[in-house]
């Protein structure tokens, strides 16, 4: 998942109150491959297709405070995009956060209300 010029959505994330539910829902749906990942407990990873062709992964969890389907974009720093996030009129509403291996994340809310993720790629966060 590297950073391209312009940051593009990378990820998605479908809140469900029953998980088992929503997978079942999802997969049964579109024929998904879904499972857990070895991270969070109540985080079910979704291949939606086979690599190489268009389209995106993504995720069913918990839901969260928010509670709406959100999108994750790829940036090169979480700092950086944090920072323009709250010039631009919106806020961070979960700061940086480390994913061990992966990377670094952050959830922001709009100007509309609506929550995305930014993600930055490092494999050395802890």
């Amino acid at each position: 998942m590297g950073v391209r010029s312009m940051p593009r959505v990378i990820h998605f994330e479908i809140p469900a109150d029953e998980l088992e539910r929503a997978v079942g829902f999802y997969g049964d749906v579109f024929g998904w491959d879904i499972a857990t990942w070895g991270g969070p407990a109540e985080y079910w990873l979704a291949s939606t297709g086979p690599e190489g062709e268009p389209g995106i992964n993504g995720a069913i969890m918990r839901r969260p405070d928010w509670g709406a389907c959100t999108i994750h974009v790829a940036v090169s720093s979480v700092d950086e995009y944090a920072t323009r996030v709250e010039k631009a009129g919106g806020q961070v509403v979960q700061p940086k956060t480390p994913i061990p291996g992966v990377g670094y994340m952050a959830y922001c809310r709009d100007t509309e209300e609506n929550v995305f993720g930014i993600y930055q790629e490092d494999p050395s966060a802890s």
